[in-house]
């Protein structure tokens, strides 16, 4: 057989054996199971389980290409993926069994369910579930690109990128229509087991073979590359000290309410199963070094790459110079590093829709079958609008990543401080949203991204913020009856939802 046989072809049975598992995940409860046992499984997952899936969220194609490629381009500035991770996490330690708590005591499966419960108006939870899937539309984007790349190259050139990008958009819907968040969380535990074995592979081969070990690797990048090594790294790259800073920072509170973060917190059996994972966390980070180190090792092999070309530094290394099996392993591994994060990010969109817009019809609001219905059909349009924004715009995986973060972070102060402040009103949350928002785009679209060296996203937060404070001062408080163990979200172990902030 050809290379590209034999790649594509273990490459093909890995994906058959991927959507087997998701079915084996739901055997005898997808059936008869409504909308919270497809969207947050039953709320059951133990600790290994949330770990291998929140992992899975982490570690994406992104890590295998972006990472790869941003190491290849500007070097040092990649290092904020792991910065922000090992923040946010720390964050998530507090955050995460807060919202965990809440969403358990009133029954709710997604962020827009806690928005539209905290401001007592099911409308502005349709309206946010439409605004996050906006910013959301841009990672699944990210996430097919990324296994499209992985598929075409793998099989040698022989499926077109085109192609490639449809048969990750098929395999990962057909996937997450059937299983749903348990059977993310099963393939993540496959994901993970291949992610470790072949970086740790790689970490030591790429240096073995094209330079005499890591001696030589990094005296030749000392001595060579060192602009690669400090900020703002090399190529005019505006990512600079302030960047780094900020950017950590914004990623670092938004990645505990971004979506697919709450669902795997939702997921959870309880909340020390939360805690736990939040220690755990950042011993995966260390994984990430590797594909960042391996694309500035490209520089010396495979030198000349430009634009979404650099995004292949890391398959460049392994591709002719690895027989074609193993070549397929590794193009396993990135692939359902696509699959996992696309599928929670695809059932989160479906989750949103049928819990928060699909609930506003009379026929749907009372059965969580026609919900779980009408999301799994929501899942297979926003997909296709994926696939279609990839064939027609087409961007570098991290600049994808950053607009979606930077759009989902204006969504701090109406969730994350409206759980916590009893004070801020349906109006400030809202007018602070709203500036935020059209601040980010502004700025973005307009390409004023970083502005002055600093990362766009957090100059919107800080406009966000701003007018969110101001108007719940200015304006009368809020006269909502509810006691505060209705509105307010508290730490399970603290039976006193009390002294969060003053009114």
């Amino acid at each position: 057989m050809s290379d590209a046989a034999v790649a594509t072809t273990l490459f093909g049975a890995f994906m058959v054996a991927t959507v087997a598992l998701g079915l084996l995940a739901v055997r005898g409860r997808g059936r008869g199971g409504g909308l919270t046992e497809w969207s947050v499984g039953g709320r059951s997952l133990g600790a290994v389980f949330i770990w291998v899936l929140m992992a899975g969220e982490g570690y994406t194609s992104f890590s295998y290409l972006g990472a790869a490629g941003w190491g290849y381009n500007f070097g040092a500035p990649v290092l904020y993926v792991v910065a922000y991770m090992s923040c946010g996490y720390a964050v998530g330690y507090v955050v995460g069994p807060m919202l965990w708590s809440y969403a358990r005591t009133h029954g709710l499966v997604s962020i827009t369910d806690m928005i539209a419960h905290r401001y007592g108006r099911p409308w502005l939870g349709a309206a946010v579930a439409i605004l996050v899937t906006v910013f959301l539309l841009p990672y699944i984007q990210l996430q097919i690109t990324g296994m499209g790349v992985v598929v075409s190259t793998i099989s040698y050139g022989a499926v077109s990128l085109n192609w490639a990008y449809f048969v990750g958009f098929a395999v990962t819907t057909a996937f997450v229509v059937v299983s749903g968040l348990r059977g993310s969380a099963w393939v993540s535990v496959l994901k993970d087991l291949l992610v470790i074995v072949t970086l740790a592979f790689l970490a030591v081969y790429v240096p073995l073979h094209y330079f005499d070990g890591y001696g030589d690797f990094l005296g030749r990048l000392v001595d060579e590359k060192s602009a690669w090594l400090t900020l703002p790294g090399a190529g005019g790259s505006p990512y600079g000290q302030a960047w780094f800073a900020t950017t950590t920072v914004l990623n670092a509170l938004t990645v505990v309410i971004f979506p697919t973060t709450v669902a795997g917190y939702l997921g959870a059996r309880n909340a020390d199963a939360l805690r736990r994972n939040a220690i755990w966390l950042p011993a995966y980070n260390v994984l990430l070094f590797v594909p960042m180190l391996l694309g500035m090792a490209a520089l010396f092999v495979v030198p000349g790459l430009t634009g979404a070309e650099s995004n292949l530094a890391l398959f460049k290394l392994v591709v002719d110079s690895l027989p074609a099996w193993t070549v397929g392993i590794i193009g396993v591994a990135a692939a359902l590093s696509s699959i996992v994060p696309m599928a929670v990010f695809m059932l989160v969109i479906g989750t949103m829709w049928g819990s928060s817009v699909l609930s506003l019809v009379p026929r749907w609001r009372d059965s969580s079958r026609a919900q779980k219905t009408g999301s799994q059909i929501v899942v297979v349009i926003a997909g296709g609008l994926a696939l279609i924004l990839t064939y027609a715009a087409p961007n570098t995986l991290v600049r994808l990543s950053l607009i979606s973060y930077e759009g989902m972070a204006q969504l701090v102060p109406m969730l994350l401080v409206g759980l916590l402040w009893r004070r801020l009103s349906f109006a400030a949350a809202v007018s602070g949203l709203a500036v935020g928002v059209g601040v980010v785009c502004g700025l973005v679209f307009s390409e004023h991204d970083p502005v002055f060296g600093v990362n766009a996203g957090i100059v919107a937060l800080a406009a966000n913020l701003a007018v969110t404070l101001l108007i719940t001062y200015v304006l009368p408080a809020d006269r909502d009856p509810r006691p505060d163990h209705e509105l307010l979200a508290r730490d399970p172990i603290d039976p006193s939802p009390q002294d969060r902030l003053p009114v």
